[in-house]
């Protein structure tokens, strides 16, 4: 059986979307069955996930693991049905109606929570965890929480960061008031991310990197140690018990362990000959016809909010250029990304920055031949002569261009792709791959320069803002930070101003406002920041042993609640 045939068999799980739902029973599933708990559970990867700091580290490969060990106040739902697509109280008791016209929010934070040193959790871990987010340069604080009172003065100064304004506390009664500067309805989606978790309050204010001794979590799992040369491996906090299994489910593994600098082929293969449980790389197409043929089962096809893309620093030569980015845009051929991912049955080209399932999105692509009306429609393929024109007009000819892109196989030649393309138009390319663990934070530094970056974006939760907002506002680019998730500096106060009409609009009017975002996603990819390429599907390889397999969208398998048989 051809490839092409056995995934088009595969039953796609589609992320429908996130939100607060008042019908979800918080009842509805029962505590762990203990009777599963044991073993060791080990994850494979060719790099390793970079900080194990959840207020600094923004990609996916972290998440997996920060969602055993660390809380929100809200969390994405971890089990039960629709995993992933509803948010449950987690660290408080209840997810609150907001009052005084959307402006204040008041919570309960539960009693008896303890960290994994022992510590009770307090209403003052909460409020010194937000200034800490913003005193790390927390990569979403400019984009997301803002509009909390006092933040624009802790952005400015955040060394000095204090959100008595914004967050109010009573230690008696366990209470927390946010008082917001504006309205904003997405903040149980925002806490429910790792980046707003909970640690105490004496936990140092910079990124805490490898050094997992600084880090104390309320999850059923604790960093034990770090190695970012060899792995990570978590074990059971002993103070941890479920108070919602919804949110904070008993984790089933005695240690999760994940091993790094391993090929994905040789992912896949220790995975089939019972060496490991998870090959956390996507397999390599070579191998994807074995694994399906001969262990279906074992073979897990989500789908995410995701895109892949090169990010353009729009900063400085060639592509603060808007004719070299839209050349670049024209000439890439889209099918060549496509064929790198495993074929269109795991990938689907785009030429923007929203992606299917996400409210406002409509598909956009004048970066093609033969555009459909307006530019909406799909991608038919590369206009190269196009391409050359613009870059004669633009001046551009000679210019240096870095490609940066991931150091693992796929990525690798992703990069090479990049380089032929940018030579055939005129530039003088050079690639340079980075270690997975490194290359994330080095191409969002400002400082260092990189003038193509390959990158990836997978949704927090399913909103128009978490990708537009985060990835493109003026206010997602910090210069020469490691945390600045607008990786090219892109920045358009109007297209900005339309984002704030959007957001305003979304409190009354969700429908209008999704029809704005859908006019700011057309705007930003006519300004061409970025070369969107596709929209992927998610290829899990689990052990024959694993059981209990657990998929969310925002954060991919969760190995926490899956059981070793």
């Amino acid at each position: 059986m051809n490839r092409k045939a056995v995934l088009a068999a595969w039953v796609l799980l589609g992320a429908t979307g996130c939100a607060v739902d008042d019908t979800l029973d918080l009842t509805s599933v029962a505590p762990g069955d203990s009777g599963h708990q044991g073993g060791i559970e080990v994850l494979l990867s060719s790099g390793n996930i970079g900080t194990a700091d959840p207020m600094v580290n923004f990609s996916t490969s972290s998440w997996t693991l920060f969602t055993a060990t660390y809380d929100g106040l809200t969390a994405f739902t971890k089990s039960g049905p629709d995993t992933g697509q509803h948010v449950a109280p987690d660290l408080v008791t209840e997810i609150p109606k907001p009052t005084d016209g959307g402006l204040k929010w008041t919570f309960t934070l539960r009693s008896g929570i303890r960290f994994s040193d022992g510590r009770e959790l307090r209403p003052k871990d909460v409020k010194a965890s937000f200034e800490r987010m913003f005193k790390v340069h927390g990569p979403t604080t400019s984009s997301q929480f803002d509009v909390i009172a006092g933040a624009k003065d802790c952005l400015d100064t955040p060394e000095t960061c204090d959100l008595s304004k914004g967050i109010a506390i009573d230690e008696a009664t366990n209470k927390l008031t946010f008082t917001l500067t504006e309205p904003d309805p997405e903040l149980p989606q925002q806490l429910g991310q790792p980046l707003a978790s909970i640690l105490p309050a004496d936990t140092p204010p910079a990124d805490v990197g490898s050094d997992v001794t600084k880090l104390r979590s309320t999850g059923p799992y604790y960093w034990a140690s770090y190695d970012p040369t060899d792995r990570v491996v978590l074990k059971r906090n002993p103070y941890f018990r479920s108070w919602l299994p919804l949110a904070a489910p008993e984790g089933y593994p005695d240690q999760i362990v994940q091993k790094f600098g391993l090929e994905p082929t040789d992912q896949i293969t220790a995975v089939i000959n019972g060496q490991a449980d998870l090959a956390v790389d996507q397999p390599p197409p070579d191998r994807l016809t074995e694994i399906s043929v001969n262990h279906p089962g074992q073979l897990h096809l989500d789908q995410l909010g995701h895109v892949w893309y090169w990010a353009l620093n729009t900063r400085i030569p060639p592509f603060d250029n808007l004719k070299a980015r839209q050349a670049l845009n024209y000439a890439f051929d889209r099918n060549s990304a496509i064929l790198q991912a495993g074929g269109p049955g795991l990938a689907t080209t785009t030429c923007q920055v929203l992606v299917p399932n996400i409210p406002g999105y409509r598909q956009y692509c004048p970066w093609t031949i033969d555009p459909g009306p307006d530019g909406f429609g799909p991608w038919r393929g590369p206009d190269l002569a196009k391409a050359k024109r613009l870059v004669a007009e633009s001046g551009t000819a000679g210019a240096a261009v870095s490609v940066v892109p991931g150091n693992n196989r796929m990525h690798i030649a992703m990069g090479e792709y990049m380089q032929t393309l940018l030579t055939d138009l005129g530039y003088h390319a050079t690639l340079k791959p980075m270690d997975e663990g490194l290359q994330y934070p080095f191409v969002q530094n400002s400082g260092n320069r990189v003038e193509a970056a390959l990158t990836d974006w997978s949704q927090d939760y399913p909103a128009p803002s978490d990708f537009l907002k985060v990835l493109t506002s003026c206010a997602a680019f910090v210069p020469n930070s490691d945390a600045s998730p607008n990786i090219g500096g892109f920045c358009d106060p109007a297209v900005d101003a339309r984002m704030a009409d959007a957001a305003r609009l979304a409190n009354t009017d969700p429908e209008a406002a999704n029809a704005v975002w859908a006019e700011v996603d057309r705007a930003v990819t006519d300004q061409a920041p970025w070369v969107s390429m596709y929209v992927p599907k998610w290829i899990d390889f689990t052990s024959a042993r694993l059981g209990n397999y657990q998929f969310s969208a925002q954060f991919g398998f969760l190995p926490g609640v899956a059981w070793l048989r």
